[in-house]
């Protein structure tokens, strides 16, 4: 077992607080927006004590990244070693301050394909124009730690319908327009073409013009949907006439309570808008944006690869595997995520799972073994557990977040 520190990205959509706050530290100077525990190469975590999120390191100390490549069969196991010599996952701390940006994640085959397309043409990974990052897929599942507000996936077309109705405005007329044409997800697709499209993107005197639609019905207790005003009340603060903000309007609205998990697909639209959880993904840093970003926009590389059958959003409830341990099931190969709640020093839990593994304390003092090793995790500390080490047993009082694969 290895101790390990996470990477902070300091977004500027990020908490100065959220973050720091779990872990009984004050505000910090610069977003706190991400914290990566994993080996992309965008940011890997740092072998050493310390809480992982806390200080940087200095250039001399060895990532998690060059640590499994160096023996990958006995960090990873021989099968997770086949799907590729890092760990298959990316473990995160998130805490958006505003809302993140209107996106959408492509399919392993898709990344693969057009990473090599942009490599070709020459463009550099630190490029801001650069789309693909890696040549992965990047399913994902939050777990709320706080209350946390996301839209995600399509409402049915006849929703979207009722939604737009009233508002007096020339986008909601168009949008009216052509759900009436098609009340498929063809008809959905066409409302977001129009949104997005360099060729027939609205004006941001049309967007202010539905902005002030939605926030009317608020006023006068008149709204066929208070949470779809209220997005686009909140959106327009920070996006003021972005046509992503009206893009809202065809998405699912998404409140998760503490404990409660979302699993965003590839090809899932989807922006999250506050909270704090603890995300778990493939290993990868693909993200097609369509607005709502100051960062870089492919609307037409992103409106190839959503998907835009309506769908609720995918919410996972976890499977008890004991008294003390639940596991998040995604249907993915590269990841799974538990929880494990401690009570007592006096008595030992068998923690389920295969390796390669990271545990994350958010609470408490938990104590983890192997045959070979004790390591106490204090709040805010985690580990790297290779695959070799066999079965591990938990004690103590606190909750481990448990990173794995299936």
């Amino acid at each position: 077992m290895e101790r390990v520190r996470g990477i902070v990205k300091d977004y500027a959509w990020g908490s100065r607080t959220a973050i720091p706050a779990l872990f009984d530290l004050g505000e910090s100077a610069a977003p706190v927006a991400e914290v990566w525990l994993g080996t992309h190469s965008a940011g890997p975590a740092i072998i050493g004590d310390g809480m992982v999120y806390g200080r940087g390191a200095d250039g001399s100390e060895q990532d998690l990244r060059s640590y499994v490549l160096a023996d990958p069969e006995g960090a990873l196991g021989p099968d997770v070693a086949q799907m590729g010599n890092t760990l298959p996952y990316l473990l995160k701390l998130i805490a958006p301050a505003k809302p993140l940006s209107l996106q959408v994640h492509p399919s392993r085959e898709q990344a693969a394909r057009r990473f090599d397309d942009e490599e070709r043409a020459g463009i550099p990974l630190t490029a801001p124009t650069r789309s693909y990052l890696d040549r992965n897929h990047k399913p994902e599942l939050l777990l709320a730690l706080e209350r946390f507000e996301a839209i995600a996936g399509f409402r049915a077309p006849r929703r979207v319908a009722d939604v737009i109705a009233d508002l007096p405005c020339t986008i909601a007329a168009t949008l009216s327009m052509y759900l009436r044409e098609d009340r498929s997800a063809a008809g959905v697709r066409r409302c977001f073409e129009y949104l997005l499209s360099e060729e027939t993107r609205p004006s941001e005197d049309e967007v202010t013009a539905l902005v002030e639609g939605c926030r009317a019905r608020l006023e006068s207790g008149s709204s066929p949907s208070l949470r779809a005003d209220r997005i686009v009340s909140h959106l327009a603060d920070h996006y003021p006439g972005d046509p992503g903000v009206v893009a809202s309007l065809l998405l699912n609205p998404v409140t998760l309570q503490p404990g409660e998990a979302l699993f965003v697909p590839a090809g899932t639209v989807h922006a999250y808008m506050s909270g704090v959880g603890v995300e778990i993904m493939a290993n990868s840093d693909n993200v097609l944006r369509a607005g709502l970003t100051s960062k870089h926009i492919d609307v037409q590389e992103l409106l190839a690869t959503v998907d835009y059958i309506a769908a609720p959003p995918i919410r996972i409830a976890p499977e008890h595997i004991s008294d003390v341990t639940r596991t998040f099931y995604a249907p993915v190969e590269d990841f799974e995520l538990s929880v494990t709640d401690l009570w007592a020093w006096n008595q030992a839990h068998p923690l389920p799972g295969r390796g390669p593994r990271i545990l994350l304390s958010l609470s408490g003092a938990i104590e983890v073994a192997t045959n070979e090793q004790r390591i106490t995790l204090n709040l805010g500390e985690a580990v790297f557990v290779r695959a070799d080490e066999g079965n591990l047993q938990v004690k103590g009082v606190g909750t481990l977040i448990q990173a794995d694969v299936p």
